[in-house]
């Protein structure tokens, strides 16, 4: 019998809330700035499927664009605190200054 070599899409839950476990892997980084430490996640362009508004320059973040998550590497609301006032960057301005 022949492989089958194409990916199998992943079930999607059907709750907004987020996925906890998901989002701290892959290949995020955690970046150091004047203002603390940072967990900065890439978003690829396939992976994005909502409009967000970039809050380092106001204007939104298109579905399909790649940009990147970023949320408190040493807040003191814990791990979901922090992860749910994450924040959707245009990967430019990130980079020029948070």
């Amino acid at each position: 019998m022949p492989r089958n070599n194409r990916r199998q899409p992943r079930p999607r839950d059907d709750d907004d809330s987020p996925d906890i476990a998901n989002l701290l892997t892959g290949s995020r980084t955690i970046q150091e700035r004047r203002n603390g430490s940072w967990h900065v996640q890439p978003i690829s362009e396939r992976r994005a499927e909502r409009d967000y508004v970039c809050p380092g320059c106001s204007v939104p973040v298109a579905k399909g664009t790649a940009h990147v998550v970023v949320w408190r590497a040493d807040g003191v609301t814990g791990d979901a605190g922090d992860l749910a006032s994450r924040r959707h960057w245009h990967t430019h301005c990130w980079r020029i200054g948070s």
